[in-house]
């Protein structure tokens, strides 16, 4: 896995759009900040991913890596995760055998092509404010919505297995972080920081289906190249 490093990028580009959170405070520059409490780290979980193709995953590690040298952010990084949308997550207790997913992703990828995305926009949530959560929005596509509802109906089919509620195909919204620790009070800097990367809009492709593990780190378990018959992690 390529963490916590960018290679020189493939070309992005301006003019993607930046949803800029209201009324949100900001320190003068020059101003010394007293260190900020990271939120908890999430675990206790698995979660599908799609991985990108290096060019949009270097792209992706140039954004995590000018919030870390700012000290805006670096939990991305320290939890050697890698660039990624999430499809699902499932709690670790309804997944006491996680190979048990390989057969169903392994067919869901040998069916599907490199998925075409663009990521073209820039936001937090309102509910996510507090604990400092950006992330870059792909334009949603019919193939990336049907490769999530695929996933969705083979878990039921094949695992017996509940989709969470925010990941069913009505309620998913697809994204991908860059930020999940930014200290409150800093939220309008690190916008500006993503703003004059000028990363926006960037295209490339969805690659690979993984599962990994999320506890205080990112363990990959299994993964299928899309399109392809191999993988790792599995027979």
């Amino acid at each position: 896995m390529a963490q916590g490093t960018a290679p020189p990028a493939a070309g992005g580009g301006g003019g993607g759009v930046f949803s800029t959170p209201a009324a949100v405070a900001t320190t003068p520059p020059g101003t010394p900040r007293a260190a900020a409490a990271p939120p908890p780290l999430p675990s206790g979980h698995y979660a599908v991913e799609l991985y990108f193709d290096p060019a949009l995953e270097n792209q992706v590690l140039k954004a995590w890596n000018a919030l870390a040298r700012r000290q805006l952010s670096s939990r991305l990084i320290d939890t050697a995760s890698r660039p990624h949308l999430p499809l699902l997550h499932l709690p670790a207790a309804a997944l006491p055998d996680p190979l048990r997913l390989a057969p169903a992703l392994r067919a869901l990828a040998s069916r599907i092509d490199p998925l075409p995305l663009a990521l073209s926009s820039l936001a937090s949530p309102p509910s996510s404010l507090d604990a400092g959560v950006l992330f870059l929005s792909p334009t949603p596509s019919a193939a990336l919505l049907g490769l999530h509802a695929q996933l969705c109906e083979l878990l039921r089919k094949d695992t017996g297995l509940e989709v969470p509620d925010g990941f069913r195909p009505d309620n998913w919204v697809p994204r991908c972080a860059v930020a999940v620790d930014v200290p409150r009070g800093r939220m309008a800097e690190a916008f500006c920081v993503l703003r004059e990367l000028k990363l926006l809009p960037v295209s490339g492709y969805g690659m690979d289906i993984a599962l990994v593990e999320v506890a205080p780190v990112v363990r990959e378990v299994v993964s299928y190249p899309l399109g392809g018959s191999g993988g790792v992690g599995a027979d």
